[in-house]
């Protein structure tokens, strides 16, 4: 109890430095906590969709093995003929074609981009019954023929779009234009994909070039049919060549690919806690390093009337314990308004998020209040076993710097050996074969670095302050001296401050030269590279038609379409590789600048010729001449 009691009053004597050492802690802790909710939130938002927008069973095509998808941008489909075969399965109870592409783009009549610009995709199909489980139409009515569309809300929101607005889709079969008719709203929250309804005969003819075609059937179970059985009768019924899934594992496996996204955005976030945490650790280290030392006579005092080593050890991790509580409760309440200010800008940027939706499982205000207070402890620990060393002698003296306030030599030689070890991994990370191995390197050069650099700072503080006096200090006068030797009084203490600022600096200016470095490199690479004024490019097929445009502008000397197929290149050596395969016209080589190093590039483009870059002729030990056998994946082979 009288522990206790002394901790209460040194913590409420000292709110000040306390307070600075709080926030650190706080921020740390929100830094998690908000990450944490954010990301369970978003999970909770997709989760809900996924759920709402799943049939019973589904049934797909499989993963594609032919040339029809990967090289003409139309997505895999199957037969009409397979709607009745799932209908005829037992235990069903309804059963619907769906028609869905997301290799589209949607424009107004000024040519603006309807879709999201968050990356959140553009969807265009048909509007079927099982839509009304996500979906209600909230004005006009669903599309009833070729001239006929119905947009989603939020996107009709966001670009001012009202029932009569024409709109523009771009798909990879042509493009076509449909007047709005109809505005659906959806039941739960759209994270922010722009969706486009047509009729079935519409979404068939111009998503896939093809009617009679579904990209997937959509199967309701009858009452008492569980979704498993369903899935088995339908497989029986089918010829085991498409995927079929229930609702659980279709949103399963829309949660694993939208887990990807989430897993970047979570880690980064949370490299950012950790750095909040590695400098509050300094502040804190460096806070309760100075209390001790201020209540040295009162430390002494407390040995002489009997307080043992552990009692005084005690007093200082009870009092870091009442530090890193409070300091992470408040960092929880913050961490919630951190995620609440990110679902905020999300929204703002186009990914909708609601707080409606707003997660906060236990085990997050569990972990913030966990990790602060353990780390605060961790950090007062040594500043604490110094108190414990206080002998009762000091109390007859004055209050004085530590005896151990300068470093000595093991710690200079451990912090040279550090940062040592972390310039060769700098070295090597640059010099890597591998961006695999370089990261690697990288991340362990520049951790060893910093460490280094931390252990070895009181050895430098005192240099360094004595140049920035010299130079800068000395023109105060009195007060500039005296600011100098309170800096050099104790090494440790300006290590440890100057610690801090350092990680802080070395942050700012890390990002800062990286994204400099990538422009100025992916810059300087065009320039190289490239000898085209203009590339048109996007995630979808090129149409014929914006082909024909670009190739009837004035000005323009020459237009080159290439396109890139997948084939399987076997080697006069046997071996064979999956790659992919440019095909251009002769004027390609113009426009991209590459080194010949052996015969002439121009002959590449003759019948039954090709080229073979540098680094595949090297392995396989193909020289000009050479007859290389190529399989596309529709079956065809040149």
């Amino acid at each position: 109890m009288t522990v206790m009691k002394t901790s209460m009053r040194n913590f409420f004597a000292h709110k000040g430095r306390m307070a600075l050492s709080a926030v650190a802690v706080l921020l740390s802790v929100a830094f998690v906590c908000g990450t944490l909710v954010f990301t369970d939130t978003m999970n909770t938002t997709f989760d809900k969709l996924f759920a709402t927008t799943a049939s019973d069973v589904t049934v797909s095509p499989k993963e594609a093995k032919s040339d029809d998808t990967p090289q003409n941008g139309r997505p895999a489909s199957l037969p009409a003929a397979t709607v009745q075969q799932v209908a005829e399965a037992d235990g069903v109870k309804s059963v619907e074609g769906g028609v869905s592409s997301m290799n589209v783009t949607v424009v107004d009549d000024e040519n603006k981009n309807m879709g999201s610009s968050n990356g959140a995709p553009t969807i265009a199909g048909n509007w079927t019954k099982g839509d009304l489980r996500s979906m209600e139409i909230t004005s006009g009515h669903a599309p009833r023929g070729p001239t006929e569309t119905m947009v989603d809300a939020d996107t009709a929101d966001k670009h001012h779009l009202k029932i009569g607005d024409e709109l523009r889709t771009i798909s990879v079969v042509g493009d076509f234009k449909a007047k709005i008719v109809g505005i659906a709203t959806f039941k739960v929250t759209n994270p922010g994909a722009a969706i486009v309804y047509f009729d079935t005969a519409t979404a068939q003819r111009e998503l896939l070039g093809a009617e009679g075609r579904f990209t997937q059937v959509f199967a309701t179970a009858a009452t008492g049919v569980s979704d498993t059985q369903l899935k088995q009768n339908v497989s029986q019924a089918l010829d085991g060549s498409y995927k079929i899934q229930t609702a659980k594992e279709n949103a399963d496996e829309n949660r694993q690919d939208v887990g990807e996204f989430m897993n970047v955005i979570k880690y980064a976030m949370l490299g950012f806690a950790g750095i909040a945490f590695l400098v509050g650790i300094f502040l804190i280290i460096n806070t309760f390093s100075m209390l001790v030392a201020q209540r040295t006579r009162e430390i002494g005092l407390m040995r002489a009337i009997g307080s043992s080593r552990k009692q005084v050890n005690r007093s200082v991790l009870v009092e870091a314990l009442l530090l890193g509580f409070v300091g992470s409760i408040l960092g929880v309440g913050a961490g919630v308004g951190i995620a609440i200010g990110l679902m905020k800008l999300m929204s703002m940027a186009g990914m909708n998020l609601s707080t409606d939706d707003l997660t906060i499982k236990a085990s997050t205000p569990v972990a913030g209040l966990v990790l602060g207070v353990v780390v605060t402890v961790l950090a007062a620990y040594l500043p604490a076993r110094r108190a414990g060393k206080v002998s009762p002698m000091a109390a007859l003296r004055d209050a004085g710097t530590p005896a151990d306030g300068k470093a000595g030599w093991v710690r200079a030689l451990i912090g040279l050996v550090l940062t040592g070890a972390g310039g060769y991994a700098l070295y090597a990370a640059a010099t890597a074969d591998t961006a695999k191995d370089g990261s690697l390197l990288l991340a362990g050069g520049v951790v060893l670095t910093l460490i280094g650099f931390v252990v070895i700072g009181p050895l430098l503080a005192g240099g360094v302050v004595r140049v920035i006096s010299a130079v800068i200090l000395r023109a105060f006068g009195p007060v500039g001296r005296m600011a100098e030797r309170n800096a050099l009084r104790n090494p440790r203490r300006t290590g440890a401050t100057g610690a801090a600022l350092m990680i802080g600096l070395a942050l700012v200016a890390c990002l800062s030269v990286v994204g400099s470095s990538m422009v100025a490199s992916a810059t300087s690479e065009l320039d190289k590279s490239v000898g085209a004024d203009f590339i048109v490019e996007g995630n979808q097929r090129i149409v014929p038609q914006a082909q024909k445009a670009m190739e009837q502008t004035p000005g323009l000397a020459h237009v080159t379409s290439y396109k890139e197929v997948e084939a399987v290149l076997t080697s006069p050596d046997g071996k064979k590789d999956d790659s992919q395969v440019t095909a251009a016209d002769p004027s390609y080589a113009q426009d991209l600048r590459r080194a010949t190093t052996a015969g002439t590039l121009s002959a590449a483009y003759g019948k039954d010729s090709m080229s073979v870059g540098s680094d595949y002729a090297k392995d396989h030990g193909v020289h000009v001449g050479d007859t290389i056998s190529v399989a596309f994946k529709g079956g065809e082979t040149a």
